[in-house]
């Protein structure tokens, strides 16, 4: 006998956010996980699960959280594109989104649960309309909000667009690339936790009131999951704190602080190392014998020493470094420092140094995308690298980390509103940001380097763009806070708060910021954009603008110089010839390279021009069409009894029959005309059967007539 499964807490939640239905369902799928919901935001739909392992990870020092952002094909109705035909490592997108759910989560875990966590969100349908990072977001935090794993959420994400003058919540794909300004904001009920941004130029009140109201939208939201936790929420597990030596660190504090303070009161990165290196070793001579766990602990000592001297210190105004808090260090910046590339440009500020490479090629080099996302090529790519050098480590180069995916997204988008349109600048473009020295906000560099790289390589921007970040220190106990300008690599770790801005003289292009408290409110955060508005500006007028003040007025000789052109669409087929044998010739005798679009937008490709026009003209020879009436001066080919036939372009010749050939009878075409004759003649027009007749008389006619005027 066979019975129908019962499903006792399956629950269906709804609310409206954005004017849309957004649905909660949980209790039906995905039973053995700790926690899972199905949300649903018109067609786009999310599967969210959380597990958690029982007893905490032995021998690490970190909250082992992972986000997952699983991609599957079938939510749009495509196949893979791989050999496999199936989905294999998360695209970059993915990845970006992966972030969007990690960065706003993580802060509010404690930070001594040694627990494995790991959220999935699956993408089960993305209808473009409704999205996909939003309803992810909300999933993992209405499981993470209803498991028994301790968290202080939950948090609710919202994206706000600028378009056309009206603030659009939650946009969709089309509106989102149309908008001037668009946002996406986590945030508690009470604070903004995340803020990533990519804007046209926006000024800094249009990006305020983005925020402020998806900031509002959130609180809404949060009070929705609310609900759902009250209905369904599981007790939330205690565990056993992977605390510190708190006696050790006692000690430590009595003995060595002022080592800690004279280790930590330099500008200099090595420096710093150097001292506080001497100062562990010392506390080993001092404290080792006497705590068994010493080398277990002190690095956490050493850590919590560091963060109360850095907090103390700026609390009071004071910089690790000496600057004041609206202080850069300082700046320098190069163009043209590499041979044969096509632009580079190296960007330095203190210890933080950016070597960025800008390369061009043909727009059939853009980046193919094979994803669920609407978009299927990226013309504009940035990619930015992080070795270990760059920070002084031992350690051998792995795979892209998600860290330098999402600092080059970063980049990518806050150049992207001033690269030149296709039809201005028909080139791919890719640039590639080498962190040479870091000490401090290594993204905003890169994109203050790649703008000279740029410039240097002759791509005409619209306008230079700079990027700074700003940092924050607060007392959780007065209240009172400090954001500080320009923050350095020890007030990043210590400090609470990376709000990084890019944009230009004009208004912002990109942000994003990421907190280690429990969020901002919107005085902070106009705070430091205003501090950023200023310093990108004085990067931009007293550093970058110096070095180069305008794009280059040529390509780098070693680029390919492009001429672009516009053929009928009929011809197209012409131009590629069978199985492409037609525009494969053009290429080999002309070094050229060709790509033509579905539009007939033809793009020609060489290092030396004349090879591209040289293209262009077999090209041109090729798409030729007479017009009726004009006259043409062409080549005899062929005579006939009736007539001779004549070239007057390359593949395009046509009759001028005998009765045409003068004002008078002929007898014989070889009378008036022989093989190799150069002649002209008027174009007559096509007849049935799509044949050229020319008219040699008409020709001789109206050049008499016109020499006599």
């Amino acid at each position: 006998m066979i019975t129908r499964k019962q499903y006792p807490n399956h629950h269906v939640f709804e609310t409206s956010i954005g004017g849309r239905p957004f649905t909660v369902e949980t209790g039906k799928v995905a039973e053995l996980a700790d926690a899972e919901c199905i949300c649903r935001y018109g067609d786009t739909v999310v599967l969210t699960t959380v597990t958690c392992s029982p007893d905490p990870k032995p021998g690490i020092d970190y909250f082992p959280l992972t986000i997952e952002f699983e991609e599957r094909m079938y939510a749009v109705g495509r196949i893979p594109g791989s050999f496999n035909r199936r989905e294999g490592k998360p695209s970059e997108r993915g990845i970006l989104n992966s972030r969007i759910i990690d960065r706003p989560m993580r802060p509010l875990f404690d930070d001594e649960l040694r627990n494995d966590v790991v959220v999935t969100c699956t993408v089960l349908a993305n209808d473009y309309e409704n999205p996909v990072e939003i309803v992810a977001s909300l999933g993992a935090s209405i499981s993470v909000a209803c498991s028994d794993v301790p968290w202080n959420g939950p948090i609710a994400t919202t994206n706000v667009a600028y378009v056309g003058g009206q603030y659009v919540i939650n946009p969709s794909a089309e509106q989102r690339s149309a908008s001037e300004c668009f946002v996406c904001i986590a945030s508690t009920f009470e604070k903004v936790v995340m803020i990533e941004t990519e804007a046209k130029e926006a000024p800094e009140s249009i990006v305020l009131e983005c925020i402020r109201i998806a900031h509002e939208t959130n609180m809404e939201v949060v009070k929705f999951i609310n609900t759902i936790v009250e209905t369904i929420g599981k007790p939330k597990f205690t565990f056993e704190k992977a605390a510190v030596n708190h006696d050790l660190l006692d000690d430590l504090c009595a003995y060595g602080m002022n080592q800690i303070e004279y280790a930590l009161d330099t500008d200099d990165k090595n420096v710093r190392e150097e001292r506080l290196t001497a100062a562990r070793r010392d506390f080993a001579d001092k404290f080792a014998e006497k705590y068994e766990d010493f080398d277990v602990n002190i690095e956490v000592c050493l850590y919590k020493m560091q963060k109360k001297v850095v907090k103390k210190w700026l609390l009071e105004g004071k910089r690790v470094d000496g600057r004041q808090m609206d202080e850069i260090r300082p700046l320098d910046a190069e163009v043209g420092v590499l041979p044969r590339v096509h632009g580079s440009g190296l960007f330095s500020r203190g210890q933080t140094q950016v070597l960025s490479i800008c390369t061009l090629n043909t727009l059939s080099a853009a980046q193919k995308l094979d994803t669920i996302y609407p978009e299927e090529t990226k013309r504009y790519i940035h990619h930015y690298n992080f070795p270990s050098f760059s920070t002084g480590e031992a350690r051998a180069s792995r795979s892209t980390s998600r860290r330098e995916i999402g600092h080059g997204s970063l980049a990518e988008k806050a150049l992207l509103p001033v690269i030149p349109s296709v039809e201005e600048f028909p080139y791919a473009i890719r640039v590639v940001s080498e962190v040479l020295s870091s000490n401090g906000s290594t993204s905003q560099a890169s994109i203050c380097g790649s703008t000279l790289a740029l410039m240097d390589a002759g791509v005409p921007i619209k306008r230079p763009v700079a990027g700074i970040s700003c940092g924050l220190i607060s007392d959780q106990e007065t209240g009172t806070w400090r954001t500080f300008t320009d923050i350095q690599g020890v007030e990043d770790f210590h400090g609470e708060m990376d709000f990084k801005v890019a944009g230009t003289t004009e208004g912002v292009t990109a942000i994003q910021m990421d907190l280690k408290n429990k969020g901002l409110t919107m005085e902070i955060i106009a705070d430091a954009l205003e501090r950023c508005r200023k310093a990108r500006l004085e990067i931009l007028d007293k550093v970058m603008l110096p070095c180069i003040s305008e794009p280059r007025a040529d390509v780098s000789e070693y680029a390919p110089k492009m001429i672009s052109m516009k053929i009928p669409v009929e011809k197209i087929r012409e131009v590629i010839g069978s199985g492409g044998k037609t525009i494969q010739k053009i290429c080999a005798d002309t070094g050229a390279k060709v790509d033509i679009d579905d539009d007939g937008n033809v793009f020609i490709a060489a290092v030396d021009p004349a090879a591209g026009y040289a293209a262009k003209k077999m090209i041109d020879d090729i798409c030729f069409v007479p017009e009726v009436g004009a006259l043409y001066y062409g080549k005899v080919v062929r005579i006939l009894p009736i007539g001779a036939f004549v070239e007057i372009a390359p593949g395009h010749d046509g009759m001028v029959h005998i009765s045409k050939l003068e004002n008078r009878r002929v007898e014989k075409v070889e009378d008036v005309l022989n093989v190799g004759d150069m002649t002209w003649v008027k174009f007559m027009g096509f007849d049935e059967k799509g044949r050229a007749n020319f008219s040699r008389k008409d020709a001789l006619k109206e050049i008499a007539e016109s020499e006599k005027k």
